[in-house]
């Protein structure tokens, strides 16, 4: 069984969610959380926040035991980019891309 939580327009590049992502997939529940805790990233937070999301969605909804659960799956797609737009020498304008994510968290009983 399954359980699975989402999070959709995160404003953090993809690239950047990707580096605390990787570090907590395939760990136990306890672990992932310890180790989001001590990771000095933006998207520390956000992903730690989902990671008790599907936890709780695991107990709620499908009476799974937290003490079993582990990180099944992990992964993040790239969102909307917002595009804006700076002021450059000579009058000139470039563009600037603020990427966003959808973070997805899957955990299963192990």
């Amino acid at each position: 069984m399954e359980a699975k939580a989402i999070a959709r327009n995160i404003r953090i590049a993809p690239r950047k969610v990707r580096l605390v992502v990787d570090l907590i997939r395939g760990k136990k529940i306890g672990e992932a959380i310890a180790i989001l805790k001590h990771t000095p990233k933006a998207a520390s937070p956000v992903v730690e926040k989902l990671l008790k999301s599907a936890v709780a969605n695991a107990e709620n909804n499908h009476n799974m035991d937290v003490d079993n659960l582990v990180i099944s799956q992990i992964f993040v797609d790239q969102g909307p980019t917002l595009k804006r737009f700076r002021p450059r020498a000579q009058g000139r304008a470039t563009r600037i891309h603020k990427r966003t994510s959808h973070i997805t968290v899957v955990v299963s009983e192990k």
